[in-house]
């Protein structure tokens, strides 16, 4: 397993109806998600083109969201925008730096906290339609042309980061240290041509 080492810049938790989250110096994980977060929970609902039937109870596979810093620059660049792009407005748990491709992080990659909490990778966030209405509704572009809905869903259609479950509770800081275990397929499971 490869390691790599990054740094929290900010975490949030929080749910207000505009998909926001409000920015703390610390955020507490429970084996159910954040706390206090709207995603926090064992289990959600399919929505419409989901794995399973819209309505279905499921698995929450999203009880946690993470965007870069590095990321949110080139999606920020790629729409034209003349203000930041923040975690904040885009609704993320935790903002890291130090993870340039953040979002090609594989399913199993572990992040690995001060406190003993970790996180577990399970796939990557695309960017979803309502979000992108709101920050054309909320967003200005330097050339002063109109944002479109859609703008957001393709400048973030490869780099809008991951979500995943906790693996282990425990307290996560802005500031802190997070070593990134990048998941590695075991030598002994992979199969040689016979």
């Amino acid at each position: 397993m490869k390691k790599v080492v990054a740094c929290v810049v900010s975490v949030h938790a929080g749910s207000n109806e505009d998909l926001s989250k409000e920015e703390h110096a610390t955020i507490q994980v429970g084996l159910d998600g954040v706390v206090g977060d709207r995603h926090q929970s064992y289990e959600r609902s399919a929505w419409k083109g989901d794995k399973q039937p819209q309505g279905t109870i499921r698995r929450n596979e999203r009880q946690w969201s993470a965007v870069s810093v590095e990321e949110l620059a080139e999606i920020q660049d790629a729409m034209d925008l003349t203000e930041p792009l923040t975690a904040t407005c885009l609704g993320a748990n935790l903002c890291l730096t130090g993870l340039r491709e953040l979002s090609r992080l594989p399913k199993g990659t572990l992040l690995k906290f001060p406190s003993g909490a970790e996180l577990l990778v399970e796939e990557f966030n695309p960017p979803c339609h309502d979000m992108g209405k709101k920050l054309a509704s909320t967003y200005t572009t330097r050339s002063g042309d109109a944002l479109s809905s859609t703008a957001f869903s393709k400048a973030a259609k490869h780099n809008r980061g991951v979500v995943g479950v906790v693996e282990v509770a425990g307290t996560i800081n802005a500031g802190d240290e997070v070593s990134v275990e990048i998941y590695a397929t075991p030598a002994w499971l992979v199969r040689s041509p016979d």
